[in-house]
């Protein structure tokens, strides 16, 4: 479909090239929208993106020990058999090389390159009433318009830097996992801090210790974590996924966090102490986010939970052989699950190792960065490195990180000055043409993120074919479709326990000044896709469109 604006004429002279559709980002999400609009519907679509190459959030996040928690064979687009087939997985739970290798794969295999602009940050984007055109800005200073932006920006991709009075004045070098360099930094000899102890601290410190002088662990929040059991997938493994990839996709589409496994319908409260104590015994030996689904009220009663919480506590006492730090790793101070569950490879044996030490940052606060190292309200510590693993301003950050401003020049940071206001997370009343891809209110994070993007995407790509159908230029949400679903998701959320982790980043607790809201939807994939369904299905009630 030609562009509606002809070639050279003066609007594309004054705001640049026209096209039916713009996306911001090149990740799963990005790479996946454009085949779908370009190649399903034959759009002008057009993708910015800031890095010099594909990857999102993967692109970025290159640390050591930088791994994927959602097993692989499930951790790939499942919309075409033919890549499934053709693509083989070397390990259960991938490294981000690995998986930087599969998306530059499909974006050759589909030809989706070349209609990609590289070294594109977007800094601004504007809707143009008289002309029902989003005008969209790079930090190049180009400007490009389109009818309908999409934001496929990530959940997790803006750095969440602490501001620590002092930091300018470090002489050593200082890093953030979300933005590491991509040669790599060499720990050899090096007196090491790491700073956070979330899912990528949790993967950094025992790939950091195992080559650094000394590793210092500044833990805030005391986290758990379960071993990945990760290993080499097996030929025989391999053929079966590629073999029941229908019953794979289908199983995924089903469970409520869109992972290959369901989840047990037994309570932990049903069985006896030893049988459940076996049954944990042989999840923990599994590994891996099938732990959760050990019992299917793990997430909804605090006494099932405490179950699990006091299971993982006991194995990390097991583990560390210090008893102090053991303490100090065991005292979490929220539900299981509530918060993101990482696991990992070998975290809480890194403590046991001469060159690890681990310090208690709600015992002793960081007062200052100085310039030969850490400065606690106990001690100094001497670092020649600072590793920030302190996660991102999720969700909400990435949107707000560019100004997007809809009708009648309204601010996106305004409309959500009070926490993140959509309908079912995929628009935002008062922006015309505006889908958010997991955005804030949809499942994104509390789920496997490619079944997520793809659910979205979908939508996206069969909202804009009904449209075009049927002769509608503009769709929005109605503000009072956007405040039910607000209400629904905090409905969701107060059903479960995960608002009772307080220092959860999915209610930004890890951001300062950040609105504590709980942001993701807690009901589910599979029930927020049918909810998904039948909105389209009645003519996407809860939007308004207009010729």
């Amino acid at each position: 479909m030609a562009s509606i604006t002809p070639h050279g004429s003066r609007a594309e002279a004054v705001e640049g090239p026209e096209f039916d559709a713009l996306i911001i980002g090149a990740g799963f999400s990005g790479l996946y929208q454009l085949h779908c609009l370009r190649d399903r519907l034959g759009l002008s679509a057009q993708v910015l993106e800031a890095a010099e190459g594909v990857g999102g959030t993967w692109y970025w996040n290159r640390y050591p020990g930088a791994r994927c928690d959602s097993e692989s064979h499930s951790y790939s687009y499942y919309f075409s058999d033919e890549l499934l087939q053709e693509w083989e997985w070397s390990e259960r739970y991938p490294q981000q090389p690995e998986i930087m290798r599969y998306l530059n794969w499909v974006a050759d295999r589909l030809d989706l390159k070349r209609d990609i602009r590289f070294g594109r940050r977007v800094v601004s984007a504007r809707y143009q009433e008289a002309t029902n055109r989003w005008i969209v800005e790079a930090e190049t200073g180009e400007r490009f318009q389109a009818r309908f932006l999409v934001t496929a920006v990530g959940c997790l991709s803006s750095a969440n830097i602490p501001k620590i009075p002092g930091l300018e004045s470090f002489t050593g070098e200082w890093y953030h996992t979300g933005q590491w360099p991509h040669e790599g930094v060499d720990f050899t000899g090096k007196r090491v801090g790491q700073v956070g102890t979330g899912s990528t601290g949790i993967q950094a410190a025992p790939v950091i210790a195992e080559s650094a002088k000394h590793l210092t662990v500044f833990q805030r929040t005391a986290n758990y974590s379960v071993p990945a059991r990760n290993g080499p997938l097996t030929p025989e493994f391999l053929r079966w996924s590629k073999e029941n990839s229908a019953e794979l996709r289908e199983l995924m589409h089903s469970t409520p966090n869109g992972h290959p496994f369901a989840i047990s319908e037994r309570s932990a409260l049903s069985v006896p102490p030893e049988e459940r104590q076996a049954i944990y015994e042989q999840a923990w030996e599994t590994g891996g986010l099938r732990f959760r689904a050990a019992f299917r009220d793990l997430l909804v009663d605090k006494a099932a939970n405490d179950t699990a919480a006091e299971f993982i506590k006991a194995k990390i006492r097991e583990v560390v052989k210090d008893p102090e730090t053991a303490a100090k790793l065991a005292n979490i101070d929220h539900p299981f699950a509530a918060k993101r569950p990482p696991i990992d490879t070998d975290y809480f044996e890194t403590f046991n190792r001469d060159n690890v030490a681990l310090v208690d940052v709600r015992a002793e606060p960081i007062e200052a960065i100085m310039p030969n190292g850490i400065r606690t309200s106990r001690a100094e510590y001497a670092l020649d490195v600072i590793v920030f693993a302190t996660g991102f301003d999720a969700m909400t950050g990435p949107l707000l990180g560019i100004d997007i401003r809809g009708r009648n020049a309204l601010s996106l940071r305004d409309v959500w000055h009070a926490g993140p206001r959509t309908y079912l997370g995929l628009g935002v009343a008062g922006f015309p043409n505006l889908f958010t891809i997991t955005g804030p209110g949809s499942p994104s994070v509390l789920c496997n993120m490619p079944v997520a993007i793809e659910q979205h995407v979908e939508w996206v790509t069969n909202c804009i074919a009904y449209m075009r159908k049927r002769g509608y230029e503009r769709i929005e949400p109605s503000a009072e479709s956007a405040d039910r679903w607000v209400d629904h998701v905090n409905e969701a959320a107060n059903a479960t326990l995960l608002p009772q982790a307080k220092h959860s980043w999915y209610l930004g607790a890890n951001v300062p000044g950040k609105p504590r809201v709980f942001m993701p939807y807690a009901g589910g994939m599979a029930r927020y896709r049918k909810i998904c369904n039948e909105v389209a299905a009645k003519g996407y009630e809860g939007f308004e469109l207009r010729p």
